[in-house]
């Protein structure tokens, strides 16, 4: 569960049922769970993996806000637990993480003796399974990728065991960072699965085959996972309800000194470039706002963020999500002409293919490609050099100082983000518009090989 829980309350009472118990499958990464904040809210039983070896143990169980424990069962492989009529039995899938459980869900009010699906979680998704680097690339657990890789391939012979007209149930769909390259679709079958997921198709050449597969072409993890796999473990902070900013005054949003407070403008793209306040971050809702946010701002930051009253509630939830809850205040996108008349306003400046082409073939621009390492790998401009936008907060050192960067993604909109933030860190930067697909669609240089070392 996520961590906003309003929402399975208000369902619950919509649908006249109690929350009587609350599992997930793993210590996720990717965000903060809403288990403590169910169990402290309902006083629901929980029921958590107990696999995975003494690194991999829930940390928070003993730690009830009131003092005491939570009820909560440890659950082991072929473990089974009840709601009501329906049966949860265990199965222990490691790869994706060490103590990762699947659920077979067997209706017996039904009087079905056999399950009708199972809730893989982050191990097998529709046309993907889940990435097993994480705990090396994103927490740090130096040598665990190819162990992981291995054991997600010993649980995939699990679950190719398993009956083909099984319901699957995973935890994520496209646009997730958990897995290459995750379906749309919500649902599948272990059937499907077994005959056209490519991770599947692969491992039926052997281990070796599908542990080299699997590891290739991952997308860069967010520096921020590693926190929410600490905070997950150790246990999230209770909210008890989410953050309700206020709305700021004129006068009060003039005030703001963006290098000491996230300030997050949702604006467009050309109205932030055109006039912002000096150090605010440019972080629009859609779905890369949370690896935005978790990548860009750091936990103990005050935040404010400029949106239209529609849009704040999503904003919260996301920011909570993550994390991310010390939020101060909320300013209206049509005060901001207002407040940037009160101050000395910042602007970053942008280029096109034309205008960059000429700085980059005489080396005065520093160029940085912020774009997945697979899509630099296949094609860059002539001696960019390269670091995901998700992973910038630890590269500030190796960018100059006193030389102007030129930020490239593939359209403008990834390094549109990350321009705001290295101009927030004191970068001279500028956007490639159009990026690196305007840049070779007008039969500009593009190398493949890796880039020399910039002076």
């Amino acid at each position: 569960p996520e961590r906003d829980i309003d929402r399975y309350l208000e369902l619950a009472l919509r649908e006249k049922l109690r929350i009587t118990a609350v599992t997930e499958t793993h210590i996720h990464a990717d965000f903060l769970s809403g288990a403590r904040e169910l169990a402290e809210k309902t006083g629901a039983h929980l029921y958590l993996s107990a696999e995975g070896g003494p690194d991999w143990q829930y940390q928070w169980l003993n730690h009830k806000s009131t003092g005491g424990p939570y009820p909560h069962t440890l659950v082991r492989d072929s473990d089974t637990f009840r709601v009501g009529n329906i049966e949860f039995k265990v199965m222990h899938t490691p790869g994706h993480t060490p103590e990762h459980i699947c659920f077979l869900v067997t209706d017996r009010g039904s009087g079905a003796a056999d399950p009708m699906g199972i809730a893989t979680g982050d191990f097998v998704f529709v046309g993907d399974v889940g990435r097993p680097d994480l705990l090396e690339t994103a927490a740090g657990v130096q040598g665990a990728k190819e162990p992981s890789a291995r054991a997600l391939f010993d649980s995939i012979q699990r679950f190719n065991a398993l009956p083909d007209y099984l319901q699957v149930w995973p935890a994520h769909g496209a646009g997730s960072a958990c897995g290459k390259a995750l379906g749309a679709v919500p649902q599948s079958t272990v059937g499907y699965e077994k005959r056209l997921n490519p991770a599947f198709r692969v491992a039926q050449e052997g281990p070796l085959a599908f542990v080299s597969d699997i590891l290739t072409g991952q997308p860069d993890p967010p520096l921020y996972f590693a926190r929410m796999k600490r905070d997950n473990k150790a246990g999230p902070r209770v909210l008890g309800q989410l953050p309700r900013p206020p709305r700021l005054t004129v006068q009060q949003a003039a005030a703001l000194d963006a290098h000491a407070v996230a300030v997050i403008d949702t604006r467009p793209w050309r109205d932030f470039r055109a006039a912002h306040i000096p150090g605010a971050l440019w972080i629009p809702l859609d779905n890369m706002f949370p690896s935005v946010a978790g990548s860009f701002i750091s936990e103990d930051e005050h935040i404010h963020i400029i949106a239209d009253d529609t849009a704040i509630d999503e904003i919260i939830r996301c920011l909570v999500r993550i994390g991310l809850d010390d939020i101060r205040g909320h300013i209206l996108p049509a005060d901001m002409s207002r407040v940037l008349a009160a101050i000395k306003p910042a602007s970053i400046p942008e280029t096109d293919t034309r205008g960059a082409a000429p700085e980059v073939d005489s080396s005065r621009l520093f160029v940085l490609d912020v774009r997945n390492q697979s899509e630099f790998d296949a094609g860059h401009l002539p001696g960019a050099a390269h670091t995901p936008y998700t992973r910038l907060a630890d590269a500030l050192e190796e960018l100059p100082e006193h030389r102007p960067i030129l930020v490239n993604c593939k359209a403008g909109g990834r390094s549109g983000r990350a321009c705001a933030f290295l101009k927030r860190a004191g970068y001279d930067v500028t956007n490639l518009a159009g990026g690196f697909d305007a840049w070779s669609a007008a039969g500009a240089p593009v190398e493949h090989e890796a880039p020399q070392p910039q002076p």
